[in-house]
């Protein structure tokens, strides 16, 4: 069963700026990530509520970062990039 997906300011700016064929592979693992969102690995200390699923992309790590709500079967999409930088934006 398919949960519900939401994204974030943050995740749409930077889903914008995406190429098409980008766009697509992240459009893919959104589905996987709605589908399963255990799929992903929850981080640590400052980000524990977020969870990154990693996925390659025109041969570089993506990641999108997620974090989700058991209570109402919600996922918010917290961001999108390379994994160049991703964190450190993320604590900003």
């Amino acid at each position: 069963m398919s949960w519900d997906v939401r994204q974030t300011r943050r995740f749409g700016r930077a889903y914008k700026k995406l190429h098409d064929n980008a766009a697509a592979a992240v459009d893919a693992a959104v589905a996987e990530v709605a589908h399963d969102p255990g799929i992903g690995e929850q981080k640590k200390g400052d980000l524990s509520d977020l969870w990154v699923h990693k996925f390659r992309c025109l041969g570089q790590l993506y990641l999108l970062g997620y974090t989700r709500d058991d209570a109402v079967r919600l996922v918010y999409l917290e961001a999108v990039g390379p994994h160049e930088n991703f964190y450190r934006e993320l604590k900003r």
